[in-house]
């Protein structure tokens, strides 16, 4: 029996792109077959990892990338507002996706997040505002140190991986970047890459810089 492949989801609830991804993911898991893995990641330790701005902190490219944003919505007939907040701390609502759930149950915590960021302009760092998606027990949970320690570990691990931005979406050691990847995602998954996967072609992955910017605690 084939066993179904899965595809890894990167984010981070800041990442208009991350969120245009995620509202489109399903129409592509359909397509092709694909099992989607959430995983919260804390973008501003990727940028850490290898000096990054981003592109909140670069004005010019900010407005660029929000009209850009707004074109992908309208081809894809999803919502998007421009948040109330933003930047903001993502911290609890990462910590809150990271704990133990089962699928289904983290699909829709994470749609929610989502939602309440880029469609109802809500402010995720309030715990208020998480419980009503996640429950109050959840964001207590997310306080303890394991939860804490969960997050920097995913994050970790997808530095390891080769993962600099969000979204980023892993099928086995590719790592395709961003909602316009998806076309060649596809592919990936289809068996259409024009390109040898990573081992055939003996591609070794740069080591992560040792740049980090300190995360919050």
């Amino acid at each position: 029996m084939t066993s179904t492949p899965t595809l890894r989801f990167y984010f981070d609830y800041i990442s208009t792109n991350a969120y245009i991804a995620w509202r489109a993911l399903p129409a592509l898991a359909a397509r092709t077959g694909v099992a989607i893995e959430p995983v919260p990641v804390l973008f501003a330790g990727l940028l850490a990892s290898t000096g990054q701005l981003g592109p909140a902190e670069v004005p010019i490219k900010a407005r660029w990338m929000w009209r850009n944003c707004l074109r992908k919505a309208a081809h894809l007939g999803i919502p998007l507002e421009q948040p109330r907040y933003h930047p903001f701390n993502p911290l609890l609502a990462l910590r809150v996706s990271s704990l133990p759930m089962d699928a289904d149950e983290r699909r829709r915590v994470v749609t929610g997040l989502f939602d309440a960021v880029w469609v109802h302009r809500l402010h995720v760092s309030e715990p208020a505002v998480v419980a009503a998606i996640a429950g109050a027990d959840r964001v207590a949970a997310a306080q303890a140190a394991a939860a804490k320690a969960r997050l920097r570990a995913q994050t970790d691990a997808a530095i390891a991986a080769g993962v600099f931005g969000v979204p980023a979406m892993a099928v086995g050691d590719e790592v395709f970047w961003g909602y316009d990847d998806f076309p060649y995602l596809e592919e990936q998954l289809t068996g259409g890459d024009p390109l040898p996967s990573i081992a055939d072609a003996g591609y070794a992955r740069p080591a992560a810089s040792a740049r980090r910017r300190q995360a919050p605690s």
